[in-house]
C-alpha cells in the first residue's frame, strides 16, 4: 500500500523562537468563537495554569452553562455587560460598563497573575467605538512575556488582526437559526 505524504504546509516545522504568551483571535460569522476559547481556558485550567474569563456582553448574573461548569471547575468567569447591545434601553449605560469591564480585563492582563485572559466577545465594543482600539493594542503589546490573551468576536479590527499571533476565522456554512429553530438549552446556552 502506497502512502501519500502530506502537503508541505503539513509538514511538521521546528519552531525556532521562543516559547511567549500568544494573543488568539476567533473572529468571523460562524458558531464556535466563544467555544473554542472555552476549550482553551479549559485546557489551560487541566494543566493547573491561572485562568480569568471576561465576557464583555453578559450581564454578571448570567447562568449560562458553560457558566455553570466554570464554577465548578473553579475557573473565574465575569460578565461585564447589560446583555446583548440591540435589546440594551441605554446605550450610553452599556458603553460605560464596557470602559469599566475593559479596565478590570486590562489590570488582570498586566497583573501577570494569569497564565490565560479570555476577552470573549471583545469585539463588539471595539466596533461600537465603546473602547478606544489604541489603549487595547498597547495593553496587549506590553503585557507580561508569558500572559496570553484570548479574544472573541464578529467583525475584529484589522489592527489587532495584524498584532495577533493566531487567528481564526469561523465561517458559517449553515446556521438553524436561520431556519427558524430558537436557540437550545445546552448548545448556544
Amino acid at each position: 500500500m502506497d502512502i501519500e505524504q502530506p502537503p508541505v504546509n503539513y509538514m511538521r516545522v521546528t519552531p525556532q523562537a521562543e516559547r511567549r504568551g500568544l494573543l488568539i483571535v476567533n473572529t468571523g460569522d460562524g458558531k464556535g468563537k466563544s467555544t473554542a476559547a472555552f476549550g482553551l481556558a479549559l485546557r489551560a485550567h487541566g494543566r493547573g495554569k491561572a485562568v480569568k474569563i471576561y465576557q464583555f456582553m453578559k450581564v454578571p448574573s448570567a447562568r449560562f452553562g458553560e457558566h455553570r461548569m466554570f464554577e465548578q471547575l473553579g475557573i473565574s468567569v465575569e460578565g461585564l455587560g447589560d446583555g446583548f447591545s440591540w435589546k440594551s434601553k441605554d446605550l450610553d449605560h452599556s458603553a460605560q460598563l464596557a470602559r469599566d469591564g475593559w479596565q478590570k480585563a486590562k489590570a488582570a492582563i498586566l497583573s501577570g497573575a494569569y497564565f490565560l485572559v479570555v476577552l470573549d466577545e471583545m469585539t463588539y465594543p471595539l466596533i461600537y467605538g465603546w473602547l478606544p482600539l489604541d489603549d487595547v493594542l498597547t495593553t496587549l503589546s506590553q503585557r507580561p512575556k508569558d500572559v496570553h490573551v484570548c479574544m472573541t468576536g464578529r467583525r475584529c479590527p484589522p489592527e489587532l488582526i495584524a498584532l495577533a499571533d493566531t487567528v481564526t476565522e469561523m465561517t458559517k456554512i449553515k446556521h438553524a437559526f436561520n431556519a427558524g429553530v430558537p436557540a437550545q438549552r445546552g448548545i448556544e446556552d
